[in-house]
């Protein structure tokens, strides 16, 4: 339910954008539309960057906590952003409610992953992962496709009192329903901090945050593909959007399984039928058909490589298995702004619509160049005699802090 609170809240906000400068920007929009939703898309950058800040510092800040206290304070900060978003009365405040609404956002998830993980038992922390994210991707299939609907008729307002009332439900939720799941008394910032001293760190968010902006690369401009491309009506884009969610239901549960599995092997293959997913994306669009298959496909392999990512991630941050979890929903919003931007670029150099697909296909091999490199350097350090002085040269399958049930 929290997951499903994130991913209609952040994606849902793409979809109002103009009705929110409508809203907040009204001169600006009498004069000039297209700017004033332009500039109402700072909101979108300011969530972004509040989940790339509040990841790390919450992950660092709350390293001792209780997990399933902060999993339950996370949630009333989440609420609390989002309630404020649709209160406040002006663009700034907004944009600044949009930041605070961001901060909770990666460590949240972050941590979801690790309880669910944590509450499955050893060997599952792939599957704990798909179950963490099953309800942001359910949400691209009911959630944003209603709340559009409500922002539309109700005003954009609506859309977010109605997130946070979700986010108020998941906290009941979590207060009744979580076992009590003890932090690590012997945590600190400094342990914390030292994980991104392994270069494996950098090179998985790498592989986050460029392999998945071509996901973001096409599903920025969902919406101009289905009308501008494959001529069907406005009313159909929702219809586009939820077999795209389709997609990512089944792609994150199968991913997560795999995962558990095959870890490498997972990765890999995600990778490369997600660079092919965005090839048949850019050929097959010109009939309704091959867009909804093509939807569905982009948004399977891009979830299906999801678990794989992250539990990758939690494995090289070693001790610190929370802020690898988290740091990796900083990297996708990484790769949400580099992805738009990037398909923006060639829309504008007059490449046209399905241009962002090819984008995508680059931006995915070069996710997965980087997953080579990694696991590469992975293998060879292995075979290298340790020393007592150095750290371990592997990756552990599952952090020894959070599978101790």
């Amino acid at each position: 339910m929290g997951g499903f609170g994130v991913g209609a809240s952040e994606f849902v906000s793409m979809r109002l954008l103009p009705q929110i400068s409508q809203g907040l920007l009204g001169d600006l929009f009498a004069a000039d539309p297209q700017a004033a939703t332009a500039r109402a898309r700072w909101l979108i950058g300011a969530y972004a960057l509040g989940v790339v800040v509040g990841a790390p510092v919450i992950a660092v800040a709350a390293a001792r906590a209780s997990r399933s206290r902060l999993t339950v304070g996370l949630l009333l900060a989440l609420a609390i952003g989002t309630f404020a978003s649709a209160l406040a009365p002006t663009f700034e405040s907004v944009l600044a409610a949009r930041f605070v609404a961001g901060l909770p956002h990666g460590a949240y998830l972050g941590l979801a992953a690790l309880v669910a993980g944590r509450i499955l038992g050893p060997g599952n922390q792939g599957k704990g992962i798909a179950v963490a994210m099953s309800g942001l991707t359910i949400a691209n299939v009911i959630g944003v496709p209603a709340m559009t609907w409500l922002g539309q008729a109700q005003g954009w307002r609506a859309a977010y009192l109605l997130a946070g009332a979700i986010f108020v439900l998941a906290l009941v939720l979590a207060m009744h329903s979580l076992p009590t799941l003890p932090g690590d008394p012997t945590a600190n910032a400094r342990r914390e901090l030292s994980a991104f001293g392994n270069g494996q760190v950098w090179l998985v968010m790498g592989i986050g945050a460029i392999g998945f902006g071509g996901f973001f690369a096409v599903y920025a401009y969902l919406a101009d593909v289905t009308t501008r491309v494959t001529g069907l009506a406005d009313a159909a884009v929702p219809a586009v959007l939820a077999a795209t969610g389709l997609g990512m239901t089944l792609g994150n549960l199968l991913g997560g399984r795999a995962a558990d599995r095959n870890g490498e092997r997972a990765l890999l293959t995600g990778l490369v039928g997600l660079a092919l997913s965005m090839l048949a994306f850019a050929a097959l669009t010109g009939s309704a058909m091959g867009l909804f298959a093509a939807a569905f496909a982009v948004g399977f392999a891009a979830m299906y490589v999801g678990p794989a990512v992250q539990a990758r991630l939690i494995a090289a941050s070693g001790d610190a298995p929370l802020l690898g979890a988290s740091m990796n929903h900083s990297a996708f919003n990484v790769g949400n702004t580099l992805g738009a931007v990037l398909g923006g670029q060639v829309i504008s150099a007059g490449l046209g619509y399905r241009a962002p697909a090819l984008v995508g296909v680059v931006l995915a091999l070069a996710g997965l160049a980087l997953a080579l490199i990694s696991l590469r350097l992975e293998r060879r350090a292995a075979t290298r005699p340790p020393t007592s002085a150095s750290r371990p040269r592997h990756m552990p399958r599952f952090p020894a802090a959070e599978t101790a049930r």
